[in-house]
């Protein structure tokens, strides 16, 4: 097991407490060989944490330090992270932050999408957020989740995000798998 230990600043705010709770319970009912699995999400003595799969092995960012990756082992990579992100997908939640660094690769060459924790839930009877654009590990109002290299042109403009957000951000990776380099520079 892991645990991530949440920073009391990322948490001042309630909301933004309380989605995460929400969000991340929810993730944590996924159950696909290609997902980090979270065990738990809980707050003691105003820590707040997730408790996930420890996932030996290296990130595909590390991996892919010596160069750009044979295509087999590439389009291997890149089908099972879209796998997952189906199954993520089918349960109406959104990653909004794929990249090399959230894709680990076992030692089995199994792969595991991280950080499913702070995702997005689609479906919810709650009004949709208006999303600025700003860098955040946390769902929460006024803030937009991702990282900007490989965040899609509607999750930059604050837009509301869905699956595509996903795919853009897989089609990202995939270029940078096999180009070796990142397609926007």
């Amino acid at each position: 097991m892991a645990i991530k230990v949440l920073s009391a600043e990322s948490l001042a705010h309630e909301n933004a407490k309380k989605r995460l709770m929400r969000e991340a319970q929810v993730a944590a009912k996924l159950d696909h060989p290609n997902i980090c699995a979270i065990y738990d999400v809980n707050e003691i003595d105003s820590v707040t944490f997730i408790v996930m799969q420890y996932v030996e092995g290296e990130t595909l960012a590390e991996r892919m330090r010596s160069g750009r990756l044979p295509i087999s082992l590439a389009l291997d990579v890149m089908r099972q992270t879209a796998e997952g992100l189906a199954e993520a997908h089918a349960h109406g939640l959104v990653h909004r932050d794929i990249k090399p660094q959230n894709i680990m690769i076992t030692p089995r060459g199994v792969v595991k999408i991280l950080d499913f924790g702070l995702c997005k839930q689609l479906q919810t009877n709650e009004a949709v957020d208006n999303e600025a654009p700003t860098m955040s590990m946390l769902s929460m109002p006024g803030l937009v989740i991702g990282t900007i290299p490989y965040m899609s042109p509607e999750q930059l403009r604050g837009d509301p995000v869905d699956e595509a957000s996903d795919i853009f951000s897989l089609g990202v990776t995939l270029y940078e798998v096999l180009a070796g380099k990142h397609p926007f520079k």
